[in-house]
């Protein structure tokens, strides 16, 4: 049985609200990373577009408004995520499950073309660094020449004390959405309570989240890697705090 619009709308909505709480000014970070998307994939008839650890897909439905010609994945682990995303934006998106990282991941996404673009946002910090290095590598050699990551994710400046001020301030940017919205935590325990929802949640329970690894990389460690993986140029667009925009070009 289908979810129903409502329902969608209800959770999905929610999920935006509480993602404020872990991305300090979200919605000018979609924005930037947006501009980057839109100012490369320019002149190309119909871009191909990869939004991974999309969530539901609030920044491939936000590409995809600006670039309506184009063809944009929103790419998760998640079933419930990207079923709700499903029914909430519909068709002007493709919603595909995969892990980031895991066997056959991009062979998974039915890619017929090049990539013109992959877009990140909060979500390949998750990986470990021998994961990520490898995700860099496998996604430059799927972009066409030109083509972009932009990673929009929490990297700690390289200098300590930087990084601690960074921090400092980020946290002051984001504290109004600390004290009012709902977190990721009590998002899921609402949502398992939800009639609809419950049921879907039992059937992908315990393994909808891949294992989180996590790793320390400064953005220094971040550009090595890209380098490293094939990108010829890289370097950040956007910061606040540890909010970065990282764009590498193919």
């Amino acid at each position: 049985m289908g979810m129903s619009t409502a329902t969608a709308a209800h959770w999905v909505e929610r999920w935006e609200n509480q993602q404020e709480r872990y991305a300090v000014d979200r919605e000018e970070r979609f924005t930037v990373m947006a501009d980057v998307v839109e100012h490369v994939t320019a002149g190309q008839p119909a871009p191909l577009v990869l939004d991974l650890g999309s969530g539901p897909g609030a920044l491939a439905a936000r590409l995809a408004a600006r670039m309506p010609a184009a063809e944009v994945l929103a790419v998760d682990a998640d079933p419930l995520l990207l079923e709700l995303g499903a029914s909430y934006y519909g068709p002007v998106l493709r919603h595909v499950e995969a892990v980031i990282g895991g066997p056959g991941w991009l062979d998974s996404l039915g890619l017929d073309r090049p990539v013109d673009a992959a877009v990140s946002a909060t979500a390949l910090h998750y990986l470990g660094e021998a994961a990520l290095r490898r995700v860099y590598g496998e996604l430059a050699a799927r972009l066409r020449p030109g083509g972009v990551l932009v990673n929009g994710d929490h990297i700690s400046p390289d200098a300590p004390a930087l990084s601690r001020l960074a921090l400092h301030i980020g946290l002051r940017r984001s504290r109004p959405h600390l004290d009012t919205a709902e977190d990721w935590e009590s998002w899921w325990s609402q949502a398992a309570a939800d009639p609809e929802l419950a049921p879907r949640l039992a059937r992908c329970a315990p393994h909808r989240h891949p294992q989180c690894e996590g790793n320390d990389l400064t953005l220094a460690g971040h550009l090595a890697l890209l380098r490293e993986a094939g990108f010829g140029q890289v370097g950040t667009v956007w910061q606040y705090g540890h909010s970065h925009v990282v764009v590498a070009v193919r």
